[in-house]
């Protein structure tokens, strides 16, 4: 017996002592593990916060998303964390924003490859200021303040993105596109935050409001941030980061966004033809890796969900909006979100299934960010 136990301290002595083979080791067990085991010595927390190992551990794990963020835009009601998985729910990273950050009115733009990039106009006594932008790590609770843009403010800023990404944009970037300042004020100017550098750089110095920028919400996906076109209009505008450019792409020809987004280095679009098309058949579109344009990928048949879920139906159809395309590690599990007036709902691509996840109850909520488990540090 105390043969048996010196044996088994040498071995844990012996793996503890070689970091090559304690991240093996450590790379296979799931975040909870990895965030409580940063506390055992400060050897151990250096390991686990660097970024070769939050880097591997992030492309190795590849855990599916396990659920979103869900906010009402008025702050009437806390955010709600929904799981995309009902039966064996996932623990929400956190209680409330306001919890994490110590501030009030705490609100998320965007959400990232499993970074927040998140905003307030309250101090901590809650009087209103200056909007502050914030970058949070939902997994590890980090949080960075955004250094303020030079020549932004609240009336001049059109558009605030994150851009991260942990192979092919490690350390994260900010895209701003504000008012330039100047005697002309028909124009745009694009700035870049870097964490790397942790400055400011005008990246375009003016183009011209006619090209026909939209103030929605932006996508980081293959190197650049897309924006959807806005109605009646045709293009995608995508700002390329290496090379600091402004390039559109058209549309499918004929049709018209429902939704834009990015899952799993896939980027998706539901575009409708606007006088042929069932809008209970979706059209689900993939951008090419080379961003030359859009391939079809699935069609999604919704004809059975107005009996299930009669709060979508209207006097004129129905009511619905696809909130999120989430990929599977396996493509048979890949799904739709949708949010009716009263519910949101999962649909399989492959099997037609679908089931209520959420219910709104006594908030509608209106903005939806979904959550990745990322262990980058910055």
């Amino acid at each position: 017996m105390v043969q048996t136990r010196a044996k088994s301290k040498k071995s844990a002595e012996t793996i503890s002592s070689n970091d090559d083979l304690l991240t093996e080791i450590l790379l296979r067990l799931p975040v909870t593990s990895i965030l409580r085991f940063k506390s055992v010595s400060k050897h151990w927390h250096s390991l686990l916060t660097h970024t070769h190992f939050t880097q591997r551990y992030d492309n190795i794990s590849k855990s599916p998303s396990p659920g979103l963020f869900a906010s009402y835009t008025y702050h009437l009601a806390p955010e709600a964390y929904v799981p995309f998985d009902v039966e064996t729910p996932s623990t929400p990273p956190f209680p409330t924003l306001a919890s994490c950050f110590d501030l009030p009115g705490v609100k998320i733009v965007q959400s990232c490859n499993g970074l927040l990039l998140c905003s307030t106009n309250r101090g901590p006594k809650g009087g209103r200021g200056a909007l502050k932008y914030y970058v949070f790590n939902p997994t590890t609770k980090q949080l960075a303040l955004v250094p303020p843009v030079p020549g932004g403010g609240r009336k001049t800023i059109w558009f605030m993105g994150l851009a991260f990404h942990q192979t092919d944009c490690p350390h994260y970037k900010l895209v701003c596109v504000l008012s330039a300042v100047g005697p002309d004020v028909d124009l745009y100017q694009i700035q870049i935050y870097s964490s790397d550098a942790r400055k400011w750089k005008i990246a375009i110095q003016s183009f011209p409001a006619s090209s026909i920028f939209p103030a929605r919400p932006g996508v980081y996906w293959n190197g650049a941030v897309y924006w959807a076109p806005i109605p009646d209009n045709s293009n995608f505008l995508y700002f390329k980061m290496d090379s600091e450019q402004l390039q559109t792409l058209p549309l499918p020809v004929g049709f018209t966004c429902s939704y834009f987004g990015e899952s799993r280095g896939h980027l998706h679009l539901i575009a409708y033809n606007n006088r042929q098309d069932n809008r209970l058949r979706l059209n689900l579109y993939e951008m090419f890796s080379d961003h030359s344009g859009w391939f079809f990928k699935y069609q999604v048949q919704l004809d059975a969900l107005p009996n299930a879920f009669p709060d979508m139906i209207c006097h004129n159809g129905c009511i619905f909006n696809v909130i999120d395309v989430v990929r599977g590690e396996e493509e048979e599990d890949t799904f739709v979100v949708l949010k009716t007036p009263k519910k949101i709902i999962k649909c399989n691509v492959h099997d037609k299934s679908f089931k209520e996840i959420f219910d709104f109850g006594e908030y509608p909520f209106e903005n939806f960010h979904r959550y990745i488990e990322t262990l980058s540090y910055f």
